[in-house]
């Protein structure tokens, strides 16, 4: 599946295919209690949010956090995360649009910040995993940028997918940025964890649906 001539999609996870935007907030706001810091809204969560974390906790706290202070709050996310994860689901219409991307003779991975041992048996528990060519989790300490991830995972890919003909599809402005950095396209969708008005900020195509986010990826690639 998929040669250097194919469109390929690298997707995103958290907030892209896996629908896990509720989750994600009550586990932050978990994180801010252990340190006496208010709620936060979903709205404030998508005009703030930013990574590396430690940054968007920057602007929520008005200073960076310490070390211990991070160390406590990444901890106790990843703990009711874990928790809150198991009522989530895909985002609706991801399975057709896997499979009408695959039966169009085109290849698609995921590379995500989500741990890689927690990532895989997850995406094997929804019954798509056959859909991709690769699946990259993070590995190492959790925080960082996507830009060194997306490097390796395209590395990995040498010989079966060309960046100029793929195309990253995710809900946050680091995974355009972390496109970008490699020579590939991308498209943002906005039913994850950023507002429009910071999507569009990137300049690259923000779109209100993940169908439109594929229809994007294949004039984006097909063109290239």
């Amino acid at each position: 599946m998929g040669t250097h001539t194919d469109a390929h999609i690298v997707w995103d996870w958290n907030g892209t295919l896996f629908h896990d935007v509720d989750a994600v907030i009550g586990a932050t706001n978990a994180a801010f209690a252990e340190l006496g810091l208010a709620p936060i809204t979903p709205e404030r969560y998508r005009e703030l949010y930013c990574v590396p974390v430690p940054r968007f906790y920057e602007r929520l706290m008005g200073r960076p956090p310490s070390q211990a202070e991070w160390e406590v709050m990444d901890a106790v996310f990843h703990r009711h995360y874990t928790e809150h994860r198991v009522r989530c689901g895909l985002a609706d219409g991801v399975e057709d649009l896997l499979t009408g991307w695959v039966a169009a003779g085109r290849s698609q991975s995921i590379l995500s910040m989500y741990g890689h041992e927690e990532l895989v048996p997850l995406v094997e528990d929804f019954g798509i995993s056959s859909h991709f060519i690769r699946v990259d989790g993070r590995t190492g300490p959790s925080g960082g940028s996507k830009a060194e991830h997306m490097v390796r995972h395209l590395d990995a890919l040498r010989g079966t997918v060309d960046p100029r003909r793929t195309v990253v599809i995710g809900d946050a402005a680091d995974d355009a940025l972390a496109a970008l950095h490699v020579g590939a396209h991308a498209v943002l969708w906005t039913g994850g964890s950023h507002g429009r008005a910071s999507l569009e900020a990137v300049g690259v195509p923000v779109v209100d649906s993940l169908s439109e986010a594929v229809a994007q990826a294949e004039r984006l690639a097909v063109s290239a």
